[in-house]
């Protein structure tokens, strides 16, 4: 039976449509303000001078239904091509900026004023990361970290801007002194004295617990005793947690579940742990084990499955792991090892680096895609609400007409 719309209903029907044009304009087109939207974010870093532009960037990561992204600065000429286009982004604040944010309440506060809020609404800036890996680092540095992160949702406060952005910090695995098996987790004793009151402020504002984990790390530094099955989601005999009665099919679940004991172990077992970087090189030198295009386009892609999902971990199932994958593209200016350097879901030129189902901006014979700005923009994401607000001019037409 045909629903009938009566004059009461559809008046009834009304504000939900006035919410919907107040979300969708205060917001970007977005209907809800969140710091990580989904599962699956991925890092754009960009030290490169080979690499599509930023405006490129977006085009692929639109493209690829990837609405989440991190870079490691701020950018004006990258979060000006983030404008309009839907995608959350975190920024970085640099590690050498931390000690002056520290000490100077001013500093970070002139920093958001001119990186952060200049762009806003139209770049949706969701998160603003005081530097990267810190803790079991220089000692100096680690020092400031927790004034710096003070200072900085402090500016945010100040600004009307804390209930919008996150303040985070990415860590190393290193900042545990053990994670085998996963419910042994624990930090490291030396970074006790910044990790505590750092996780005290954070629990207080709803900052979120952010590790940096690379499953590859550990394949590589040791390939005669690590299954390499383990480390890629790939069908294999897994590793079983006697403590927690636990089993685990994958090296990653078990790192974040590592993290999870950890924050136990010190009084945060209800913050929740998110992966700031995790990834799988396609080339590597010749003792770095197991960096080809196969392993990367197995890990990337089994990964991805999996947070498409929105499972938890065994020891934090009604969690959905979230997860930015390192990186969008590979990076010819990183030093170290060769694997540095290729990273990237895509090449220089755009075109992918194996195949996930993401399409490039070129093809692998070196050819122009038919991707465009325009094109992705007119449909995908901005259908829903384009949607919403033709329903809701309709309705309201018939309520004035009747």
């Amino acid at each position: 039976m045909e629903p009938v719309w009566t004059y009461s209903s559809l008046r009834s029907f009304l504000p939900f449509c006035f919410l919907s044009f107040i979300l969708y304009f205060d917001f970007g087109g977005g209907v809800m303000v969140q710091a990580f939207i989904g599962t699956f974010g991925v890092n754009y870093g960009r030290v490169a001078d080979n690499i599509p532009t930023p405006e490129g960037a977006v085009t692929l990561l639109k493209a690829a239904k990837i609405r989440n992204v991190k870079i490691y600065d701020a950018d004006h000429t990258v979060l000006q091509a983030f404008s309009g286009s839907g995608i959350d982004v975190v920024v970085c604040i640099p590690n050498e900026n931390l000690i002056d944010f520290s000490v100077n309440e001013e500093r970070p506060l002139e920093w958001i004023k001119v990186n952060v809020q200049p762009f806003l609404p139209d770049t949706h800036i969701r998160g603003i990361a005081v530097g990267n890996e810190i803790l079991g680092g220089d000692p100096n540095i680690a020092e400031a970290l927790v004034g710096a992160f003070k200072n900085v949702y402090s500016s945010l406060d100040r600004l009307q801007l804390a209930d919008s952005i996150e303040v985070l910090t990415p860590h190393s695995l290193a900042v545990l002194g053990s994670s085998y098996p996963p419910s042994s987790g624990a930090f490291q004793e030396s970074v006790l004295p910044f990790m505590l009151p750092l996780l005290e402020f954070s629990s207080k504002i709803g900052s979120h617990f952010y590790i940096n984990l690379y499953p590859f790390f550990a394949y590589k530094d040791d390939p005669d005793h690590v299954d390499i099955k383990y480390t890629l989601f790939q069908s294999n005999p897994g590793v079983y947690d006697a403590k927690t009665d636990l089993h685990y099919d994958n090296m990653l679940d078990a790192q974040i579940d590592a993290a999870y004991a950890a924050l136990e172990s010190v009084g945060y077992d209800k913050m929740e742990v998110r992966v700031t970087e995790t990834g799988w090189p396609s080339e590597g030198d010749e003792n770095e084990a197991g960096a080809n295009p196969h392993n990367a386009r197995t890990y990337n892609f089994n990964l991805y499955k999996r947070l498409l999902k929105k499972k938890g971990t065994p020891l934090k199932p009604k969690i959905p792991v979230r997860v930015f994958l390192f990186a969008l593209f590979n990076e010819n200016l990183k030093p170290g090892p060769s694997s540095e350097r290729h990273f990237g879901l895509f090449k220089a030129d755009g075109s992918v680096a194996y195949n996930m189902g993401f399409t490039g901006l070129r093809s692998s014979d070196g050819s122009s895609s038919l991707l465009s700005l325009k094109g992705i923009g007119s449909q995908g994401w901005l259908v829903p609400y384009s949607f919403v607000l033709s329903a809701c001019a309709a309705t309201l037409l018939m309520v004035l007409t009747t």
